[in-house]
């Protein structure tokens, strides 16, 4: 509404800034004017006219128009008619009511020319009442329907009202009426609609039409249309309309197969067979029937032959109907299925192949096999369970295997199964024989069956060895794994068995339990280590050979043939000797001879001889040949004086060789075995001899001890280590403590500028007196309080015996000499009063007022003045 003024105001404005004279205005406004309440869409309410200036500018098109409504409204607009002719109409947009709306509007018209003159009027436009017809209210407007369910009791339905636009009260009553009478159903002048009868939807009665009137007292009606429906209700079970009960059906359907289709009706929906839902109640796993069309299928196979149809082949089922899937009317229906047997499955065996062991001496007409114990029809019913078999056929099986009686599948011998027979060992004393089971019934179904006879041999020849003892030679001197010799032992029985050879007894010695092994498969014989004939020349071992069912022994005697392989022994194997320098050649030195023994060679058969270290050929043995026993002697005399000889210590390496008795060529062919003795001489020097050269070196024996660590002590580095840690930590400790002691109590004062002054100082009790070294001013603190502050040297001078009590801290200060008065004297010192005592404790004092004062009101003149001038000494 503000903006509506503003805009008023705004074109008022206008309006008063129009040239005085120009002529444009409108003509037959302001005026008032009346429309008829709900007037149509273009009725005319009031016509004006435009007067046009002189300069007879045109109107701006689109003007005139109403640019403001006192109310608000879109319900009237402005229609050019012709030149400068107009008229106000309705638009329609908005209901003209005089009982509800607003009944005057004040129409605010405006037009402006080309060259912005404009004017302004209003129309005041004053609704008008009209007596209107009643009216329905809501859906009743557009017709109303009606639901009654079949079957309910004659009563009231519902309640038809409507309204007078022009009795806003609702005082004046209305009359009601059915514009055609009906027998089943009333209505009263108050608008009450009931029936008059019960209604059946099965009947054919199933709605109605009616047109209700209502009549206002000035005679002006309306009418609506009530469209009733009758509901049909599910009031009647349904009926099975499929005669069949009992359905014959073979077995092995495919799953899927529809195999009866049950179909019924429900008179509450006839027709609308789709409504039904059928279901099986028993409990089957063969059968499902669709829930929609009642179509039973197989689910499940049908197999006659097997489980419970194999004894029942009957198969009853209830089939339930109703006419919605919970609650609701129903119907129950017995139906039963009977399964036929098929000829669907073959004669079968538990197994097709068999394996059957004849001996070789088995009779003829001997039962080899009897298939029917293993052949069956699993069909349930005859002829389709019944079957025979065919003649038996098969490489080799001729004249030797025949079924007996013909098609009874008795397989008997009739020939001979000789396991030697060159005619059975040509088909390998193995026969097959193959013969059908087939079924008496179509379609006749076929399954081979494979009989594999094998001949078992029968033990008629004894396992012997193809020499009654063996005799073999193996020298003493072959390694381990040297073949010895082969025994062999063989059957006469075919097939030949493999034969397996141990050695039963013999063959031990006393370091080895076994010195022989014996190839099982093969029979030869291995030395499984060195033999030695001078141990044992001879073995006697008794092998046994086996093949599973014979078991057969042999004596084997081993020789061992004597070889050269012992090396010569001597006693004693080493030996130190000294010779003195000028013992005579020929002698035996020290008496020392060598006896000399071998195992496998005569005590004729020994050659002595000197390897390396029998320089200048000093020794020799005798005899060197041809004994056991020899002795050491000394060939050639020793000369050190003339330079010939200069060492002092031989070592001599002394071979013995067991060849002495073999010609030459029999040496080269021959084994010959060696040993060796080991002597140490040493040359004794004369005493009356000076000996030139160095001297026998000395052995020195030196000790070395060293401390090396032990893992097992472990704790020994880790116990150092942490007292080391621990003692580090307390003197590191100790030093700050002292520091800290130091500086709480003597503490040094910071010059004017920020360096820090030198101070020799005397401790007095309680307190200490400082000195500085630059400004000569005396410093006193408190150590028990923290007081501290300078001394004013100009009054309270000490007395002399106090200065002289000081010692040498005074002294150190005055360099020796008197530096005049000092303040006060300890007395007053001590007794300073707890003011002062605050005013020490900072650097400057405080006022009256308890405010610390600054530095420039401390007499400055200790900071100044030099030191006063020593006295002259007496």
């Amino acid at each position: 509404m503000r903006e509506a003024l503003q805009l008023c105001a705004h074109f008022v404005c206008l309006l008063c800034k129009s040239t005085v004279g120009e002529a444009l205005h409108l003509v037959h406004l302001p005026a008032k004017s009346n429309v008829a309440e709900n007037s149509p869409p273009g009725t005319t309410v009031h016509a004006f006219s435009v007067n046009l200036s002189a300069s007879l500018s045109p109107v701006i098109p689109g003007f005139p128009q109403i640019i403001n409504s006192s109310p608000l409204t879109e319900a009237f607009r402005v229609n050019w008619l012709s030149g400068t002719d107009f008229q106000v109409v309705t638009t329609g947009k908005e209901r003209l009511d005089f009982e509800a709306g607003p009944n005057i509007f004040d129409l605010q018209i405006y037009v402006r020319d080309d060259v912005g003159v404009t004017d302004l009027q209003v129309l005041t436009v004053q609704v008008t009442d009209v007596n209107e017809p009643p009216q329905f209210q809501g859906n009743l407007a557009k017709g109303q329907d009606l639901y009654i369910v079949e079957g309910a009791s004659p009563g009231f339905i519902d309640q038809v009202e409507a309204f007078d636009p022009e009795d806003t009260s609702r005082n004046i009553p209305l009359s009601y009426f059915l514009t055609s009478p009906s027998k089943s159903f009333g209505l009263s002048a108050n608008g009450t609609l009931f029936s008059t009868t019960e209604f059946d939807f099965e009947a054919g009665h199933s709605s109605y039409h009616l047109v209700v009137e209502v009549r206002d007292s000035q005679g002006l009606r309306a009418s609506t249309v009530l469209r009733v429906t009758i509901v049909n209700i599910n009031d009647e079970p349904p009926r099975f309309t499929s005669p069949t009960r009992v359905y014959v059906i073979p077995e092995e359907l495919g799953l899927g197969t529809i195999v009866a289709n049950i179909t019924a009706e429900d008179p509450d929906d006839k027709g609308f067979t789709n409504f039904l839902f059928y279901s099986l109640t028993t409990v089957n796993h063969y059968f499902m029937i669709d829930q929609l069309t009642g179509t039973i299928q197989v689910v499940h196979r049908l197999d006659r032959d097997a489980g419970e149809l194999r004894q029942n082949p009957a198969i009853s089922l209830e089939v339930l109907v109703k006419d919605r899937p919970s609650g609701g009317q129903e119907s129950r229906m017995q139906i039963t299925f009977v399964v036929e047997d098929i000829n669907d499955t073959p004669a079968a065996c538990t197994k097709f192949t068999f394996s059957v062991m004849v001996s070789e001496r088995a009779a003829r007409g001997t039962l080899l096999l009897d298939l029917n114990k293993f052949c069956f029809d699993a069909d349930s019913e005859a002829p389709n369970n019944q079957f025979n078999f065919t003649a038996p056929s098969g490489m080799g099986s001729s004249g030797r295997f025949s079924q007996d009686p013909a098609g009874s599948g008795k397989i008997v011998l009739v020939g001979d199964l000789d396991y030697e027979n060159p005619s059975n060992l040509a088909a390998g004393n193995q026969y097959s024989v193959i013969t059908q089971v087939q079924d008496v019934a179509p379609p006749y179904y076929k399954n081979n069956i494979y009989i594999y006879i094998l001949t078992s041999p029968e033990n008629e020849f004894p396992l012997v060895f193809d020499r009654l003892s063996y005799v073999f030679n193996v020298s003493e001197l072959r390694p381990a794994r040297t073949r010895v010799g082969q025994v062999q032992a063989t059957d006469g029985d075919l097939p030949s068995r493999s034969v397996v050879y141990s050695i039963s007894s013999g063959g031990a010695s006393r370091q080895y339990p076994n010195v022989f092994w014996i190839n099982p498969q093969t029979g030869e014989l291995q030395l499984v280590t060195k033999v030695d004939h001078e141990t044992i020349p001879i073995y006697i071992l008794r092998i046994q050979a086996t093949n599973g069912e014979d078991t057969s022994s042999v004596t084997v005697t081993v020789n061992i043939l004597e070889e050269n392989d012992e090396k010569p022994i001597c006693t004693p194997n080493s030996y130190f000797l000294a010779v003195p320098v000028d013992l005579k050649v020929g002698t035996n030195i020290q008496n020392f001879k060598l006896m000399c023994t071998d195992l496998d060679s005569s005590p004729w058969s020994f050659r002595y001889s000197i390897g390396a270290g029998n320089i200048n050929s000093h020794f020799t043995f005798s005899p060197n040949a041809g004994s056991n026993v020899t002795r050491l002697l000394l060939a050639t005399r020793f000369d050190y004086a003339g330079g010939l000889d200069k060492i002092w210590d031989y070592k001599l390496l002394v071979y013995i060789t067991d060849d002495n008795l073999l010609s030459g060529r029999r040496t080269a062919e021959a084994l010959v075995e060696t040993g060796t003795v080991t002597l140490s001489i040493s040359v004794v020097p004369h005493p009356t001899t000076t000996v030139t050269t160095t001297r026998k070196p000395r052995v020195i024996y030196q000790i070395l001890r060293k401390n090396v660590y032990s893992p097992s002590a472990w704790y020994v580095p880790f116990v150092i280590t942490l007292g080391s840690i621990l003692f580090l930590g307390l003197l590191v400790s100790l030093i700050i403590l002292l520091t800290k002691a130091i500086y709480r109590h003597c503490p040094c004062k910071t010059g004017k500028w920020g360096m820090r002054e030198s101070f020799e100082f005397l401790h007095l009790p309680g307190r200490c007196i400082f000195f500085p070294l630059v400004t000569g001013a005396i410093y006193e603190f408190n150590s028990k309080t923290g007081a501290r502050r300078w001394k004013d040297p100009l009054t309270q001078l000490p007395k002399r015996k106090e200065s002289s009590r000081l010692g040498a801290a005074w002294s150190g200060a005055t360099s020796g000499k008197d530096s005049g008065p000092l303040r006060g004297t300890n007395k007053e010192r001590d007794g300073l009063s707890g003011q002062a005592q605050a005013e020490e404790a900072g650097l400057g004092s405080r006022d009256q007022d308890g405010k610390l004062s600054t530095p420039k009101n401390r007499n400055p003149a200790p900071m100044s003045r030099a030191f006063p001038k020593p006295h002259p000494e007496k």
